[in-house]
């Protein structure tokens, strides 16, 4: 799995970049957000809002990955707008981070470690499926 390199154009308007990023990054906040509102009471040791957000996450970037990589035509602020603003403001390694240590902090170290397990296999192996179901897709 390799991700497309950006264009490299000189002539583009670097306004359109930060539009795309920030336009992905709010509507994969506000995902994420309403993933933790709705998910909040799920499990008492884990948030299963963020670990919601980073497994689809991750799978949706394996996705992305797959179709940036056989559309290298595309302009790349759609490339900017997914991956760098949506994936990057659904997903979140900081909220994953304190999470773990809080449950540390708790003395909860069994849940520390699934938590920990579950975020970063997880979403490893939904990007390695969200690649697969590019591939599968495409024939």
């Amino acid at each position: 799995m390799t991700a497309p390199r950006p264009s490299g154009r000189a002539h583009e308007d670097p306004r359109l970049s930060w539009l795309a990023v920030g336009a992905g990054a709010a509507i994969g906040a506000w995902l994420r957000w309403g993933l933790g509102l709705w998910l909040t009471n799920v499990h008492a040791s884990i948030q299963a809002g963020t670990l919601a957000a980073n497994l689809v996450g991750g799978y949706l970037i394996g996705i992305a990955l797959g179709f940036f990589s056989h559309h290298p035509h595309l302009s790349p602020e759609w490339r900017l707008f997914v991956v760098t603003g949506f994936l990057g403001g659904l997903t979140t390694f900081s909220s994953f981070s304190g999470e773990s240590v809080a449950l540390m902090q708790r003395g909860e170290y069994g849940w520390a470690l699934a938590h920990m397990l579950l975020h970063l296999g997880g979403s490893i192996l939904l990007c390695i499926a969200g690649f697969a179901t590019w591939r599968a897709l495409r024939g």
